[in-house]
């Protein structure tokens, strides 16, 4: 007797692959040549937290609220700055396993993926600056696609490890960059019991659960994100050049002090070792003044600073 024919497994429905995907950074198999078209679905959350913003339509704003919000804007902003960027991608100075893990669940807490994500493709951007393979390059690609799309496409989802051997070497790294949306999630829900405690306890701070989670969070995130995309995007098209370098990065004091030093974008690609991006003391670098605090504290230690002869050479213009 002819055996009826087996059912074909089911392939596993989408939807439930991308959710997986919202959650754990490696649920997805890398491909390299996956696509380089924004995947709308995988960026739901993305957009979520955009949308969520308009609710201060309906909870309103207080002082509270918003100094929360510019509060943890300062905390993330300089957690991406000092941790993620010249920690991380470039090692310009030292500290502790401990310190490193506080400073990658700072860092994390941004909402901008996790530490050696971030770290691996902003060495590649150093190594390709504004070339064919920079994923972010303006010149390249274009505003979109420079400021946010690269990151929101299949094809830049993944870490590069290969990038990162020294930081992927410690597993709670690895396990923090996997499930990178934990700490964000840990922020968000903090956020709302501090309202719901203001509300219940200091009600003279005319505040509540709900206003402090869309200013304290929600706004402040969305703030950060586009701060720090500004550099990949505005500071490679408008501002100064002191130094000649192979790729059109600027100097912009407006973009500097939005994002506490990073501005000072063309000094950075001239000598990215440096922990130091306002190479004068007129350059304002509040990373910089906030790292020589911690350096003071021990926290941190070895700070690389700029040298003399590196600072004056290759100039543009002598005299700036």
């Amino acid at each position: 007797m002819q055996q009826p024919d087996k059912p074909m497994p089911r392939p596993p429905h989408v939807f439930a692959r991308v959710l997986r995907t919202w959650f754990d950074a490696q649920a997805k198999t890398p491909d390299p040549q996956g696509s380089a078209t924004v995947e709308w679905a995988r960026v739901v959350p993305f957009l979520a937290v955009h949308l969520s913003c308009l609710a201060i339509i309906w909870v309103g704003a207080s002082a509270t609220a918003v100094v929360t919000a510019i509060s943890l804007y300062a905390i993330r902003m300089f957690s991406i700055t000092g941790f993620y960027h010249r920690y991380f991608s470039h090692r310009s100075f030292k500290t502790s396993r401990a310190g490193q893990l506080v400073f990658a669940i700072l860092g994390a807490s941004a909402v901008q993926r996790g530490p050696l994500w971030w770290a691996a493709h902003h060495r590649h951007h150093h190594a390709n600056s504004d070339a064919p393979p920079d994923v972010h390059s303006p010149r390249q690609h274009g505003f979109f696609w420079s400021h946010m799309g690269w990151f929101l496409s299949d094809q830049h989802f993944a870490p590069d490890f290969g990038r990162v051997k020294d930081l992927a070497k410690f597993p709670e790294l690895r396990w923090l960059d996997r499930y990178d949306i934990c700490v964000p999630v840990a922020l968000a829900i903090g956020v709302f019991t501090l309202g719901w405690a203001f509300e219940l306890w200091a009600p003279a701070l005319h505040t509540n659960r709900w206003q402090m989670l869309i200013w304290g969070f929600f706004v402040s995130t969305v703030a950060c994100y586009h701060a720090t995309y500004t550099i990949n995007s505005l500071s490679h098209v408008f501002g100064r050049r002191r130094y000649k370098t192979r790729d059109d990065s600027r100097n912009n004091a407006l973009l500097a002090l939005l994002t506490l030093g990073e501005g000072w974008h063309n000094n950075h690609h001239h000598y990215p070792n440096t922990v130091r991006q306002g190479f004068y003391w007129w350059e304002i670098d509040m990373t910089y003044y906030v790292l020589r605090l911690l350096a003071m504290l021990r926290i941190i230690w070895d700070l690389k600073p700029i040298p003399h002869a590196i600072r004056e050479a290759n100039r543009v213009d002598p005299s700036r």
